[in-house]
This record gives structure tokens, C-alpha cells and sequence, in this order.
């Protein structure tokens, strides 16, 4: 880790603007405060946020439990319902005020008040009561970016019931795995999804997964998004409408204990097993409250779109329940950016008014290709913040996003964070001295560091291990089922209690944090996190396999492409029949797993380059996959041809 070093120079500061600084509401002084209150006093800086932007059901005067460590737990006496404090606390004062507004793939726009969010939610709340869905029980949630997958989420909140959103480009054997795990009662999906002008059915893939085994889910609810005939198995499925007739539009909401968990998102691992990913309610909740403010400064005249899936960290924090959590509007869109052609986002931004857009890398860098024109068609002038999720952003693509669609006066909100970490944890302010690439400096409340290979702080300049030295609100509380899994991943550091984040980095002479990338074999594809073990194992599922070992490659697009490195049980195959099977294992690892992680090139070899000991050695293969010359020591190689093998191939 201490050998990690920056190839990217950046030296380009951009200051914010007069206006920018005259019109947000944390300034220079106010975050300068928060900063200080912060490392004077940790806990009584989240105890007295969470005071003043939540509403408890039971006060708590706990504010943090750490005699457990490392499952810290903060404000344990307290009892609260999410559910109440994202949409029943407005009702006074924004009743009428958009909650959601919904554009569809095919231009369909529906809006939600908060009034008729509030009816929504409750009767969906009262239709899980009646289909026997209690507090503590677990419920799938499987459908697109839809309203109806905020209205899901939001009834599981309000009833105490612990939801697990599965990302709709998931498999039936992906979703087969995160509904045993959870040991779910109920699934919520949809008869099928608009994307990109085409339907994609996903009740097909429930059956599936529902196929063998999975008793323990007894109702599954289909909501019809399409007009498409959907299959129903009697005794077991209801349609949503059906399911929620004649429901009442109120259902008292549940307090819960601020530790009782809120969700459970399945992120992929090393180990080739999915982890349940376990976040409170109290605590998660306030960090999504206090970044949506902090870092978007959301107020009654924003439209704010973050396009990410509601099956990733980023759709729950940052759709789901942070912006209703503020009081704010926020708009939902079920497409993709280039239908129906490039200039849909912009599109979709000029014509609901949009004035905070959160976004992807790998999306910027894919509508770069198209060019300044396009977007120059659209009207994006009330845009006044930009911000980036799910990877580290190159300057180029920093570059083009502030000048092309920011018009050179947005600042560009970098953020990073993790599915485990609940919210923002790096992340400028508006009113943050920006650099591209840089995600700046530490939110007040968080301490991050750099360590080596030792546990030994770095200095400035040095490359090495990010950690997060105290615990905060919205942090992990444990991986469903595994604990031992939990301290092993997430605090393996025998003499200091910090979170180790997974990813390296370092910070520059200003203090601004720079991420390097993964330090494990987890690829982050199109913002994706993917464990390359599981991809292996699909690969290896196939009866042509014996084994296989997956790196990742620099992406112009994706930020990172699926390498796989692939040893058949037959013999390699030429021309058109190589071609044939590596097409044929590329819709094998779609089918098992889904569509994103399908390798992007296959070489075949009869081996892997292992150490005599058995160890693949990942880093040759990465070398190889970048069409690198080769200059590490390869000493320790069982049989160094191997690698001739897969350099021959393209």
C-alpha cells in the first residue's frame, strides 16, 4: 500500500462564484463552526443534528453505544419512524408541494404531492398488514425506477418491515441468493420495465427464482407497469391493485428502535458470496437528512434528479428517502440517457426545470462522445449544482461536465462514499474550492486517514489505505447473518478500531483526498460494484469451464471492462468456434448473474499463472489485461508460459 502513487497531475483550482456563496445556505463561517463542534465533540455533534432535523417518537439521551465495538450504535433509546419523518411532517406546510415527479422511458410523466405520497404509501402500508407482513419482516423489492418502488420502500418503513431492494438488471439466480439469504416473507416486483424503448419482463425471473427451494416467501404482489400478460400462480400472487382495493389512505406509523434495521442491500464481495449490507433507521436516516442539505443544499424551489436505480445505496440515500426527508422535490426517470437518442437527460433537465443533477462518471463519459452541440440544444440554465457518484471522476469528464452542461458556474459536487458508509463521507460543499478529480476534504463529524501496510498514518503525498477513524451515524451496523464476516471486512486492524474503507488514496499538499481505486478484486463497472468471485463462479458454471479468474481493465466509458481469464474442460477451440463459445459464456454470465457483468473480452489458456503454492497471480493478469509489458517478478511461478499463453491474445 505505501508504494501506491498518483499518475495524475492536477493542478487547477476552481473557486466558487460570488453568486454561488451568496446563495447557498452553509457558508464559510457556518461550516467552519460545524468543523470545529465536530472535533471538540464527536458525539454531541451527531446527538444534537439529529435533535434538530429528525422527529422522534421517544426521545433518546443516548448518543453513542460503543461497548459493543466495532457494531456501534447511536441514539439506542430513541425511537423513531422514517416513513413519518419523510413525508407526515410536511403535510402542514407542503401538502400540495411535488413530492415525486416521474418521467417514463416512453416521455409518460406522473406527479406525486406529498399529500398524495402520504395516501399512496399508507394504503400500500395497510395492504402489506393484510398479507401478513409485520415489523422485523423481511420484503424483496424487485421492480424498476418507478414510484411504486418509493412507495414500496417507504410502506415497509412506516410498518417496521426491513426491505431488500434487488436491482432489476439482476438474474433469477442473483435474486434467487438475496432472497434466501434475507429469508424473505414477501416479494414486490412488476409484470415488466420500459428501457430504452423495449420491456423487459421481471416477474419471469421472481418465478424462476422462486422455482426450487424459497418457502418461506408467501405472497408475491405484481404491480403492472406494462400492458403485457403476466403468468399468476394462484394462492401465492395478487396484483398490487387488487391487493390494495378498498384500503384505507391513513396507517399509523410504527416506531421502531433507532437500531432496528431499516434495510438491507445486497452488495457483491471477494468471497464470491453477496453481502447483506445491514443499516439502522436513526442513523441512517439523519446522515441522509444532514448530506442532502449539506451537500446539494436542497431547499422549496429545487428540482432535484439523482438517476440512479433505487437497487443501489445511491437510490436509497439520494431518491428514496433524503430528499423527502428535506422537504424537496425530486424527479424520478425510468430510461436510459441515450433514448430516445443522447440528448435525453438534458432533455429531461430542461423540461422539468431541473436545479441539482447527480449522476455518474460513466454516464458523463459515454454522452461526452456525442459532443458540446447536443446538449447546447437544451435549455439546462437553471441548473446550479452538478454532482458525480459511484466512482472517482477523470479531469477530462470533469472538465466537459462543468463547462459544457454547468456553463462554467455549477460546482461539481464529487462525492464519495460507500453502499456500507449510508451517505457522503468525502465530499465538497458548494462553497468548496473545487479540483477536478478530487472528491476535497471529509464532511465535519468524519476523520479519514491514510495508513501503509503497517496501520501507520501516511503523510501528505503518500498512497495507502483510507480508513475512517470514528464511527458515524449512518455507518454499517453489521452484514446480515455473518458477523464474523462483518468485523473481518470492515475492521480488520487488530490495534485500532477504524473502519477500513477497501479503497486507497491519498491527500495533497492542501489536505484534498484524491481515491485511487479498489484495493481488493471488487470491480466497479459503469458505477457497478461487482465481486469478481462471482462472476467466476458463473463462468465456471458452465459445463465448458474448469476455471476461471476475472480482473478488471481500464474503460474510456465504464470506468472499469470485465477481463476473464478462462481454463475450458475441452480442448481451446479456433476461428469461428472460439468465437461462438466466448459469445456463448459472455450470455452465460448475463444469464447467471445479469447483463453488467458480462466480460468484456475472454482469452483462453490452459492454466492460470499461479505461485507453487496455488495463488493466482491477479496482478500479472491485470498487467496482461491492460496490454501491458509485463515487468514484475515472475520468480515464483509454477510455469511462467502461461502467460505467453494469454499475451497471444487480443
Amino acid at each position: 500500500m505505501s508504494n501506491i502513487e498518483s499518475i495524475l497531475t492536477e493542478t487547477r483550482i476552481f473557486e466558487p462564484t460570488e453568486k454561488v456563496k451568496n446563495s447557498v445556505a452553509i457558508t464559510e463561517a457556518v461550516l467552519a463552526e460545524m468543523h470545529k463542534k465536530a472535533s471538540e465533540d464527536h458525539v454531541g455533534f451527531w446527538s444534537d443534528l439529529a435533535k434538530e432535523k429528525l422527529e422522534w417518537s421517544k426521545p433518546f439521551t443516548v448518543g453513542l453505544d460503543d461497548s459493543k465495538a466495532p457494531h456501534y450504535e447511536w441514539f439506542t433509546d430513541g425511537e423513531i419512524n422514517v416513513s413519518y419523518n419523510c413525508i407526515d411532517r410536511h403535510l402542514e406546510t407542503k401538502s400540495d408541494k411535488a413530492a415525486i415527479i416521474f418521467e417514463g422511458d416512453l416521455g409518460d410523466v406522473q406527479t406525486y404531492t406529498y399529500k398524495e405520497l402520504h395516501d399512496q404509501v399508507c394504503r400500500f402500508a395497510n395492504t402489506l398488514t393484510a398479507q401478513g407482513v409485520e415489523k422485523g419482516d423481511r420484503v424483496i423489492i424487485y421492480m424498476p425506477m418507478i414510484p411504486q418502488a418509493v412507495i414500496a420502500m417507504q410502506a415497509c418503513a412506516r410498518i417496521g418491515a426491513i426491505h431488500s431492494v434487488v436491482f432489476g438488471g439482476f438474474s433469477a439466480e442473483a435474486l434467487r441468493d438475496r432472497i434466501e439469504n434475507a429469508n424473505a416473507k414477501l416479494v414486490i416486483t412488476t409484470n415488466g420495465s420500459r428501457r430504452g424503448g423495449k420491456t423487459i419482463p421481471l416477474k419471469g425471473a421472481v418465478d424462476a427464482a422462486l422455482e426450487k427451494g424459497c418457502d418461506h416467501v408467501k405472497k408475491v404482489i405484481v404491480y403492472r407497469r406494462t400492458d403485457d400478460e403476466v403468468e399468476m400462480k394462484e394462492g401465492r400472487d395478487i396484483d398490487w391493485m387488487d391487493a390494495e382495493a378498498g384500503m384505507s389512505n391513513y396507517h399509523e406509523p410504527v416506531p421502531v428502535n433507532a437500531e432496528h434495521p431499516l434495510f438491507l442491500l445486497y452488495t457483491s464481495g471477494s468471497t464470491g458470496t453477496p453481502k447483506g449490507v445491514q443499516h439502522s433507521t436513526g442513523g441512517y436516516l439523519l446522515n441522509a437528512h444532514l448530506t442532502n442539505e449539506w451537500m446539494f443544499d436542497l431547499n422549496d424551489n429545487d428540482v432535484f434528479w439523482c438517476t440512479a436505480d433505487v437497487g443501489w445505496i445511491t437510490g436509497h440515500t439520494y431518491v428514496a428517502y433524503g430528499p423527502l426527508s428535506v422537504g424537496a422535490t425530486m424527479l424520478m426517470f425510468e430510461g436510459v440517457p441515450t433514448y430516445p437518442d443522447a440528448g435525453r437527460f438534458w432533455q429531461v433537465c430542461q423540461d422539468h426545470g431541473v436545479t441539482v443533477f447527480y449522476t455518474a462518471p460513466t454516464a458523463i463519459r459515454a454522452l461526452m462522445k456525442f459532443g458540446a452541440d447536443l446538449p447546447e440544444k437544451y435549455d439546462l440554465s437553471k441548473l446550479r449544482l452538478l454532482g458525480t457518484v459511484g466512482e472517482p471522476i477523470n479531469p477530462e469528464a470533469w472538465m466537459w461536465y462543468h463547462e459544457v452542461i454547468g456553463r462554467g458556474e455549477c460546482p461539481i459536487i464529487d462525492t464519495w462514499w460507500q453502499t456500507e458508509t449510508g451517505a457522503h463521507m468525502i465530499a465538497p460543499f458548494p462553497i468548496t474550492p473545487l479540483k477536478p478529480g478530487s472528491c476535497t476534504k471529509p464532511l465535519p463529524g468524519i476523520e479519514a486517514a491514510i495508513l501503509d501496510e503497517e496501520g501507520n498514518e501516511l503523510g501528505l503525498g503518500e498512497g495507502g489505505l483510507l480508513v475512517i477513524k470514528k464511527p458515524w451515524p449512518s455507518m454499517i451496523r453489521n452484514v446480515w447473518g455473518d458477523e464474523e464476516r462483518y468485523k473481518s471486512t470492515y475492521f480488520p486492524l487488530q490495534d485500532v478500531p477504524y473502519y477500513v474503507v477497501g479503497d486507497s488514496a491519498y491527500q495533497d499538499k492542501d489536505g484534498y483526498f484524491w481515491i485511487l481505486g479498489r484495493v481488493d478484486d471488487v470491480l466497479n463497472v459503469s458505477g457497478h460494484r461487482l465481486g469478481t468471485m462471482e462472476i467466476e463462479s458463473a463462468l465456471v458454471s458452465h459445463e465448458k469451464v474448469a476455471e476461471a479468474a476475472i480482473v478488471g481493465r481500464p474503460h474510456d466509458i465504464k470506468g472499469e471492462a470485465v477481463s476473464a481469464f478462462v481454463v475450458l474442460n475441452v480442448d481451446i477451440p479456433n476461428g469461428d468456434e472460439r468465437t461462438a463459445l466466448v459469445a456463448e459464456l459472455r450470455e452465460h454470465v448475463a444469464k447467471e448473474i445479469g447483463p453488467i457483468a458480462k466480460p468484456d473480452d475472454i482469452r483462453f489458456g490452459t492454466n492460470l499463472p499461479k505461485t507453487r503454492s496455488g495463488k493466482i497471480m491477479r496482478r500479472l493478469l491485470r498487467t496482461i489485461a491492460k496490454g501491458e509489458e509485463i515487468t514484475q517478478d515472475t520468480s515464483t511461478l509454477e510455469d511462467p508460459s502461461i502467460l505467453e499463453q494469454f499475451q497471444q491474445q487480443k
